[in-house]
């Protein structure tokens, strides 16, 4: 399943030059978050900024560039993957992509976000 939602050049733009901008300070940040995770066939480490909230059992990351992002398949290839938020940091487990085009997980103000951008695809992580 294809679910581009930002254009791939944003992607790109934000890959090259955003996240390694906001990398260092994304993990202090409320609302932010840096995942850490493995190359599925590279194995090598990447850590990308997210933006993420809490839920009741762990995390959830709305999918800005759809399901489809090599971050968010090798986070499930892994089976999970490290957050650094809020200064701290936490090991995930349990991804599972959701599509929820209502975007009841997300707080009343980044819904409508979302909703203006047409995300309906999230990613939920268990804290272990």
């Amino acid at each position: 399943m294809v679910a581009v939602v930002l254009p791939r050049r944003l992607a790109r733009f934000n890959r090259v030059v955003t996240n390694r901008i906001t990398r260092p300070f994304a993990g202090a940040l409320p609302g932010f978050g840096v995942v850490t995770h493995r190359g599925r066939g590279s194995g090598r480490l990447y850590r990308t900024p997210v933006n993420v909230f809490r839920t009741r059992d762990g995390y959830v990351v709305p999918l800005t560039y759809g399901p489809d992002a090599d971050w968010v398949r090798n986070v499930v290839a892994a089976g999970g993957c490290d957050l650094r938020t809020r200064g701290g940091s936490v090991r995930l487990t349990e991804p599972r992509v959701v599509r929820d085009e209502a975007r009841r997980a997300m707080p009343p103000g980044v819904r409508d976000v979302l909703n203006l951008v047409d995300v309906g695809h999230f990613l939920f992580l268990t804290r272990e």
